[in-house]
């Protein structure tokens, strides 16, 4: 999954570069798997933004992705590697043994016509096969994990990312999170074996207002380009300093460095190690 770069033949076409798509294998969803996306603007039910420079792009369907996986000892074929426009990660489109068809994210160097399954019980260890964490050795690559047993995959599903099982410890499984939080999962928790696809993602440059327009991102003034009324950045004759021990956001709050999690949640007890915040 390489990225492409074109020759400079304009402004634009200097620093972007795009995805080659190599792994893909059709351009043509699976249609009964699909319904449009429909557009809110960053707007709530009230018609207010809450959600600030979202707009426009280009018209999406929704891949149904089945984040679960819970058809248990069920082998399934996968057919096809697709695009989803709502991630970066590729799809995977895995026809099952009783007839059933489905979307899941597909690991990195899954292949079209591998066999994989789901299973509460112990399976080969190869990219794609789904286990809880108990059965899976330790220092192994997984990705889609869940939080909750049976509620679906919510860690590592960003092009690329993966997670390190550390080892088990009594009823929780230790892992290293893509942050570098080591964190206590209950071991019941199922995870697929492989690290997420399209890693090459991350490389990707923009390069042009245009192209982030299709993608539903409308324009962003910067605070010290507004008046006072409007940020509290704003004001003053020419460039000037934004005038302030710390930035601030358009409505008066500190925006770096502060801390937002809440000092009892109740997860506070299962992390073991923090991540590590970017200097």
């Amino acid at each position: 999954m390489p990225v492409k770069q074109y020759r400079p033949t304009s402004p634009g076409r200097r620093l972007s570069s795009v995805s080659t798509f190599s792994e893909l294998t059709t351009d043509r969803p699976h249609k009964p798997l699909l319904f449009i996306r429909k557009e809110h603007s960053g707007r709530n039910a009230a018609g207010k933004i809450t959600v600030r420079h979202r707009g426009g792009g280009a018209k999406r369907f929704i891949r149904m992705v089945d984040f679960q996986q819970n058809r248990f000892d069920i082998p399934a074929v996968v057919r096809t590697i697709e695009y989803d426009p709502a991630r970066r990660a590729r799809i995977a489109l895995v026809y099952y043994a009783d007839g059933v068809k489905s979307y899941i994210l597909a690991p990195d160097g899954l292949q079209v016509g591998q066999k994989i399954v789901t299973s509460r019980g112990r399976v080969d260890i190869k990219v794609g096969n789904r286990m809880p964490l108990e059965m899976v050795p330790p220092g192994t690559p997984i990705c889609n994990v869940e939080l909750l047993p049976g509620k679906g995959g919510e860690l590592a599903r960003a092009a690329g990312t993966t997670i390190k099982l550390l080892a088990i410890d009594g009823p929780f499984a230790q892992l290293v999170l893509p942050s570098k939080e080591v964190r206590l999962i209950a071991k019941q928790c199922l995870a697929t074996v492989g690290q997420v696809s399209n890693p090459d993602a991350m490389h990707v440059r923009v390069g042009k207002a245009g192209r982030k327009r299709h993608m539903g991102w409308r324009p962003t003034v910067r605070g010290k380009a507004q008046n006072p009324v409007d940020h509290p950045h704003g004001g003053g004759e020419g460039n000037q300093p934004i005038g302030l021990k710390a930035p601030k956001t358009k409505w008066g709050k500190l925006a770096l460095g502060v801390k937002t999690r809440k000092p009892k949640k109740y997860s506070n007890r299962l992390i073991i190690q923090r991540r590590k915040l970017a200097k």
